[in-house]
């Protein structure tokens, strides 16, 4: 992976992970473009943890905020005193059906879901759910009217961003706005439940992708990593601000337009559904056991 791939993808990842419109979905999209190989899943998810340091400094009064709640509600035996103890386990519990999901699915994840026809079909159903959810929502709750039952959903909503194209910001603003939360609530909260998530899945997929036989350099991670922090900022700073006056229709309508391109290239054969894409969910052919010769 030369410097300018990592720069290109690091940017791309930064961008897109915090707006729904699937970093995964840009990710195989614009190396297919280009003409550049895959970078596969692995090193995705290892420079999400560029966009996770952004959300972590972004949101940093809020984490220590929640962090302490926690730990002192436990101290007093009181774990759900408090809005902010509350939101803390909201997180903890939403967390653990990506986790669950992510674990049993991983080599179909890797390889075969990651076809442009998926993520393209990904693409436009969520946004077909989006709009529906955005003209029949209430948007009055707040995050202090969240309650076990709808952490619980957000996260089975955000266990569904495991398939390609569909995006963890798109799946958890859709599943927070059809509870009825404020867009600004919706989105603030799918920040903070992104952190457990895709740190976990970073750290995990690093190990792989060092143990690879073949991966990209340290320049190229570290690369993609530093420039996925710094977008990754600012799209978090741009979205808070939008969603305090505006609606999600600006991305229901890219996410319709990218997805049609996306099978018009396909068809066209502009595009390869699952080029550079390893397909590690098939078996490994058995080798036919070797004959030991026996002389005399």
């Amino acid at each position: 992976m030369s410097l300018i791939e990592a720069i290109v993808l690091g940017l791309v990842q930064g961008l897109t992970e915090f707006l729904p419109i699937s970093s995964t979905a840009h990710l195989r999209i614009v190396p297919e473009l280009l003409g550049w190989k895959d970078p596969g899943a692995a090193y995705s998810a290892v420079i999400q943890l560029g966009t996770v340091a952004a959300v972590l400094i972004y949101f940093r009064g809020d984490l220590v905020k929640l962090t302490v709640a926690f730990f002192q509600g436990l101290w007093r035996r009181q774990p759900f005193a408090t809005l902010e103890s509350r939101l803390a386990w909201f997180v903890l519990v939403g967390t653990l059906p990506i986790g669950v999901c992510g674990l049993a699915f991983k080599k179909y994840i890797e390889s075969s879901l990651r076809s442009l026809y998926i993520i393209s079909a990904s693409l436009i159903l969520l946004a077909i759910i989006l709009f529906i959810v955005e003209r029949l929502a209430s948007h009055q709750r707040t995050l202090a009217d969240m309650r076990w039952r709808d952490g619980l959903i957000i996260g089975g909503w955000q266990a569904l961003a495991l398939i390609p194209g569909s995006s963890r910001s798109g799946t958890t603003l859709t599943g927070a706005l059809s509870l009825g939360l404020r867009r600004e609530d919706a989105a603030r909260y799918s920040f903070l439940l992104s952190i457990p998530a895709t740190t976990l899945a970073g750290v995990f997929e690093l190990k792989h992708l060092l143990e690879a036989e073949t991966r990209p350099s340290a320049l190229a991670l570290w690369t993609g990593t530093l420039v996925a922090f710094g977008s990754g900022w600012a799209a978090i700073a741009w979205l808070i601000r939008y969603l305090r006056t505006r609606s999600t229709l600006i991305f229901v309508v890219y996410r319709v337009a990218l997805g049609v391109l996306l099978i018009g290239l396909l068809q066209a054969g502009v595009l390869k559904p699952l080029s550079g894409v390893e397909n590690v969910a098939e078996e490994p052919p058995l080798k036919a056991p070797v004959e030991k010769q026996v002389t005399d």
